[in-house]
């Protein structure tokens, strides 16, 4: 029996013990730097998207007023969050780990590279290095995505071209990602794919995809490496989902709908805590009553 409370004792240690463990970054992730130098104005968009996704949890930066987790959250201007390299930095908001939420599918890359320059702003010693551009991404220009729903297979195909030369090409072996828009984040379609060598990649889409009453999906096709091939996106809405009817908030009968279509139950309850305060009120005055008849009738 003993050695069984000290079996459950050690697991339970080790269970708290876990999510405190070091975070340790792939090496290729942690020397990975920004496409573009840091500035005033990425510091200032980087501002603006740290409130959003991040202040929650990590406070004002310098104020250490994170919220109570486990692992503690590192505020953005401690020695912490500052010795990681911006690579681990931009890995670790990517992917996420325990509490903290992965935002591959919310933030674009530029947007996460816009909030590491917010945050470096707190380092006075940060010196910024910034990548170098890769090839192809070095030799083409103006990157285009392009989109085609292949109806009879239930593909689509994305198609990316750029120019070289002064001359619209495909480029091939670019890596693309496939998102549905939704509205709390971005829902990848399949795996990663890769252009042919006639700028082509090929998403299958799943037949149960569900859209809006029309079938309508919103998509989102973007470029992995936007080192190389920049912010190169498309953004469109097909008619390739299932058709799905989402009454609106204001049709049922809801807390947060208008009097009329207050639910039913509230309306009961409310009624019958209006006839038990009135009928309260009625009790004490007939006892009232009572007394004040009882009193002139010792008099008398």
């Amino acid at each position: 029996m003993k050695r069984s409370y000290l079996f459950f004792l050690f697991i339970g240690l080790f269970v708290i013990r876990a999510p405190a463990q070091e975070w340790i970054v792939p090496a290729e992730n942690g020397s990975k730097l920004s496409p573009f130098a840091f500035s005033d104005s990425t510091r200032m968009a980087g501002a603006v998207l740290y409130n959003l996704n991040c202040k929650s949890c990590h406070g004002d930066p310098g104020m250490n007023n994170v919220v109570k987790l486990v692992p503690l959250p590192p505020d953005p201007a401690s020695a912490k969050m500052q010795g990681n390299s911006d690579g681990a930095i931009f890995y670790k908001a990517a992917e996420g780990r325990g509490t903290m939420p992965s935002f591959k599918n919310t933030l674009t890359a530029s947007d996460t590279w816009r909030i590491i320059s917010f945050i470096r702003g707190f380092n006075e010693n940060y010196v910024q290095e910034i990548a170098k551009k890769l090839a192809p991404g070095a030799s083409f220009e103006q990157v285009k995505l392009s989109l085609v729903w292949m109806q009879e297979n239930n593909i689509i195909q994305v198609a990316v071209s750029a120019l070289k030369d002064r001359v619209r090409q495909p480029v091939a072996g670019a890596e693309l990602k496939l998102f549905v828009k939704k509205y709390f984040g971005n829902l990848p379609v399949g795996e990663v794919q890769t252009t042919d060598n006639k700028g082509i990649a090929l998403f299958h889409i799943p037949k149960s995809l569900p859209g809006d009453s029309a079938g309508i999906v919103r998509l989102l096709a973007k470029a992995v490496d936007e080192t190389a091939f920049g912010e190169a996106k498309a953004d469109t809405s097909m008619a390739i989902g299932v058709p799905v009817y989402r009454p609106p908030l204001n049709q049922e009968r809801a807390l947060w709908n208008v009097g009329r279509k207050t639910p039913f139950w509230l309306l009961f309850t409310y009624f019958v805590c209006v006839l038990a305060v009135w009928g309260f009120i009625f009790y004490v005055m007939l006892q009232l009553r009572v007394l004040y008849k009882s009193d002139s009738i010792n008099k008398s």
